[in-house]
């Protein structure tokens, strides 16, 4: 038996895609959520083997809530939003529902679900999530946990990201955050920003540098409006200069 949760903030919606998994017998529908934060903590409780999860929700979408989730489990995604259905769902072995759809085409997709492995999948998944990253609703924005509780940080909250081993640590003026994300990853979606990466280890908001001094041969150090002192690496010195025009 395969366990399901529904994630969809339509009740009608949500109710359709029930009534498509009572008819497989290889379905078992454990919990239905309204919006992504209930869907986190369901994933958590009850450990389902397959989602229905809708893209386009209130608070945080579908992209957001699965960067949250620590064990990823296969995904079949629904949106009534065609530009959601980006290239990587067709090049990725996870599958996407366009509403509305038909109890055939959700036959297909659990059909190919099956076929599945999941290591595969999960990986999958997480391109698909970088890629979605790319759409301004989550340009603007990064979303992490906060103990309990999703804490959304607009991206010009953000004083600086600092690496810290398989996660980097968001640094605001509310405190410090950390998300598994790679230096990389937000080096990519935040340059457009201000941000630059001055150092393997730091990416900083430039718009919060008051001075650049020099530190050793070939290195410096920012100071930032905050106080805080960040190093600068030869290559990051390049970088920066690009940036602030000097």
């Amino acid at each position: 038996m395969i366990k399901v949760i529904i994630i969809d903030d339509e009740p009608l919606a949500r109710s359709i895609v029930e009534s498509y998994c009572k008819s497989n017998e290889q379905l078992q529908v454990v919990h239905q959520c309204g919006d992504g934060f209930e869907g986190i903590k369901a994933i958590q409780l009850y450990q389902p083997d397959l989602i229905f999860l809708d893209v386009q929700m209130p608070k945080i979408n579908g992209f957001e809530m699965l960067e949250l989730v620590d064990n990823t489990p296969l995904v079949i995604f629904t949106t009534a939003f065609e530009e959601y259905a980006i290239k990587a769902f067709e090049a990725q072995a996870v599958d996407y529902l366009l509403k509305p759809f038909s109890k055939d085409r959700f036959d297909k997709a659990i059909q190919k679900v099956l076929l599945l492995d999941k290591g595969t999948s999960v990986k999958n998944t997480e391109a698909i999530i970088d890629a979605a990253a790319n759409n301004p609703i989550q340009q603007n924005r990064v979303v992490v946990k906060d103990g309990s509780k999703i804490k959304i940080i607009p991206i010009n909250q953000i004083q600086y990201v600092e690496a810290a081993d398989d996660y980097v640590k968001i640094v605001t003026e509310a405190g410090s955050f950390l998300k598994k994300k790679t230096m990389a990853y937000f080096e990519d979606s935040m340059h457009q920003f201000s941000f630059v990466r001055i150092h393997r280890s730091y990416i900083v908001n430039s718009q919060l540098i008051t001075r650049i001094d020099v530190h050793e041969k070939d290195t410096h150090i920012v100071l930032l409006s905050t106080g805080t002192q960040l190093p600068v690496s030869k290559s990051g010195y390049i970088k920066l200069k690009a940036i602030l025009g000097i």
